[in-house]
């Protein structure tokens, strides 16, 4: 089984490396599996880049085919787009620039893909808040879906269905969209009940701002819920995701 990790990166300097190192730092598991690492950057203009790099000598020496290409995109997920076309894994899973890895991460997801066949799978991450403290995200799967349960840097997917259903480019939670359109077509989705990643919050989907919640909750509702075929009622989890952000953070 190969997998491909794929990092989006754009003036990430600082943050980068310790993406970077946490491929490095993946262990084999009981399913044998060899690792595609591909860095796309958005034509940064600090030493994003240069950062990338550096680490190629010791890509090389753990035998992880590592690829870095860096030219100006349309978005977070046309940069992703990029990335699953080039890669040439059979599981693909996306790390953006900033989060990392568990050293079990690429391990899990080969013995998900193995033992149970499944389409896709996702698993527990740790939530790390801007004032030092962290939490535990659990992956669940439920009638009344909600992104509550869904963990994108913890996702893996079968390659073949990445590159059938691109991302759409249509709004900030794409991710999700893919999500929710995967278990529309009764894909086979399970769960690990285990921390595979880490999450830097503060970012775009985290933003106080009454203007930026207010587009996240009508593209949540358009580009996900209503563009899959779910319910106009799911315009309440929209709000209620909103409104536990601005008061919980």
């Amino acid at each position: 089984m190969k997998l491909t990790i794929v990092t989006i990166a754009y003036n990430s300097e600082q943050e980068i490396g310790r993406t970077i190192e946490s491929v490095l730092a993946q262990k084999q598991g009981d399913v044998p599996c060899s690792l595609e690492y591909l860095i796309i950057d958005g034509a940064s203009s600090d030493g994003t880049v240069a950062v990338a790099q550096g680490y190629i000598p010791a890509m090389e020496a753990a035998g992880i085919d590592y690829r870095i290409s860096s030219e100006p995109d349309r978005g977070i997920y046309d940069a992703m787009n990029k990335g699953i076309r080039r890669a040439t894994g059979d599981i693909i899973g996306i790390l953006n620039s900033g989060d990392w890895y568990e050293p079990v991460a690429a391990a899990a997801a080969a013995a998900a893909f193995a033992g149970t066949g499944c389409d896709l799978m996702y698993a527990d991450i740790r939530m790390h808040r801007t004032n030092g403290t962290t939490y535990v995200k659990k992956a669940r799967q439920r009638r009344f879906q909600t992104s509550r349960d869904w963990n994108h840097p913890t996702t893996f997917v079968r390659a073949q269905l990445y590159k059938q259903y691109p991302f759409r480019c249509l709004g900030i939670h794409d991710d999700y969209g893919f999500f929710l359109q995967m278990r529309r077509q009764g894909r086979r989705i399970v769960t690990v009940d285990r921390v595979l990643a880490n999450f830097s919050m503060g970012g775009a989907s985290n933003r106080k701002d009454i203007g930026a919640a207010r587009k996240r909750i009508m593209d949540r509702y358009r580009y996900c819920y209503r563009i899959n075929g779910y319910s106009r009622l799911y315009m309440i989890e929209c709000v209620a995701i909103e409104a536990a952000k601005m008061i919980l953070g």
